[in-house]
């Protein structure tokens, strides 16, 4: 029968070993991440991400499936980075109104600020318009209060996060397809016509939709 010092012991070797698994597996999504804002990810072979990630080669595969599951991850890990940005700068405004406004804003934006991870959101992007990560939980967050506080209509938030998350893909393709397109404008106009949709009065929703938007640095 194991010994107190044994059974810890396992428990600190068992801790070591998850901790340098979580290690691992960060440092391929952040090669992943690397090469997305460089070149896209069809431009790297399995071996170079290991090689970029300074880890063995099978190890990429105790992790990820294929490539197309460690992109999905880096995507999935950067959307939570800029999440969490928005999060910070729009933290002393409690309107949920205007929080959804400058989410949806700010996120449309991405499409010239981050391209190369616009264009794998462009490619899959209804993968993530329900993620539990990301922009799309924060959406939903802001719908919740915004119904719960009586500034939106009683809406199903699964039905109004899937408008928002059309309404983003369609104005994210139409700025790949047209880079001299206003986007910012674009994005202040569709983030008022869901305002409106939500049920805020129409005065109301241009004035929200156009407000000054942070700079995320």
């Amino acid at each position: 029968m194991p010994n107190q010092q044994d059974t810890t012991q396992a428990a600190a070797a068992g801790n070591r070993f998850e901790r340098r698994r979580a290690r691992t597996r960060q440092s391929l999504i952040t090669a992943a991440r690397q090469i997305l804002a460089e070149a896209g990810e069809g431009s790297a072979s399995i071996q170079e991400i290991a090689e970029r990630a300074d880890v063995g080669f099978g190890s990429f595969y105790n992790h990820f499936a294929s490539k197309t599951e460690l992109f999905d991850a880096a995507v999935a890990d950067a959307l939570e980075e800029f999440g969490e940005a928005f999060d910070r700068r729009l933290s002393g405004i409690d309107d949920p109104a205007e929080l959804l406004a400058a989410g949806f804003r700010l996120s449309a934006r991405m499409a010239r600020t981050q391209p190369e991870l616009m264009q794998v959101v462009r490619r899959r992007g209804l993968a993530h318009v329900h993620s539990d990560r990301g922009l799309a939980p924060r959406a939903r967050r802001d719908l919740e209060a915004g119904v719960a506080a009586g500034r939106f209509d009683p809406v199903d938030p699964t039905v109004a996060l899937a408008a928002l998350g059309g309404s983003l893909l369609s104005l994210v393709e139409l700025m790949f397809a047209r880079p001299d397109f206003d986007g910012d404008g674009a994005a202040a106009d569709l983030a008022e016509m869901m305002l409106r949709m939500l049920g805020v009065p129409p005065e109301d929703a241009r004035e929200v939709s156009r407000r000054p938007l942070p700079d995320l640095g």
